[in-house]
């Protein structure tokens, strides 16, 4: 009976070896199938299909223009009115969040706008000038100390000869004590 040896020890690491190459060839993941020629003689000629490489399109991106702040009224690019309560110039919680919106579109923007302060129509005409303009004096101060640039704002006051909502009702009032944003 043979004993084995060196050479038998070799003969086995061998076939594990190969036993084992052979089990990671047929766990190769994702080659592409191959399939036979239905054409192909009895002797199968075994074809490989390969699809072909697909290099998808980049979509064009339509350049999305800056909107031409200085032919625009305020509003337009995002620029909100603020308004005040009866006979004040303070401003609001409410009022300090939207102009820190306006902000920064009007850092963005670059452009002079024109900050009108209104009133309603109670007060003396002289009494309701002086009142819009210190409305328009808050809020160009609060928006300068958000960096806004003071050169970009200039106010003025209508008092109450432009009213933006007609009538002698509380609505009416609420809307016409405002600082409106205006195109130079």
């Amino acid at each position: 009976m043979y004993q084995g040896g060196k050479n038998s020890k070799f003969v086995t690491v061998l076939a594990v070896i190969l036993g084992l190459g052979l089990m990671l060839a047929g766990c190769g993941g994702d080659d592409p199938a191959v399939e036979t020629d239905p054409t192909a003689g009895a002797g199968g000629d075994a074809t490989e299909t390969v699809p072909p490489t697909v290099t998808p399109e980049t979509p064009e991106v339509p350049e999305v223009e800056a909107p031409d702040y200085a032919e625009l009224p305020p509003s337009e690019y995002g620029v909100d009115d603020v308004f005040f309560a009866f006979d004040e110039y303070d401003l609001s919680d409410a009022t300090m969040s939207t102009l820190t919106r306006n902000a920064r579109i009007l850092r963005e923007a670059d452009v002079v706008v024109v900050i009108e302060g209104h009133c309603d129509e109670r007060g003396t005409v002289e009494y309701n000038l002086a009142l819009g303009e210190k409305r328009a004096k808050a809020v160009k101060d609060y928006l300068v100390s958000l960096g806004v640039p003071a050169a970009n704002l200039e106010i003025t006051s209508y008092g109450e000869s432009k009213p933006f909502a007609q009538g002698s009702s509380d609505y009416a009032w609420t809307q016409n004590r405002r600082a409106h944003f205006a195109r130079r």
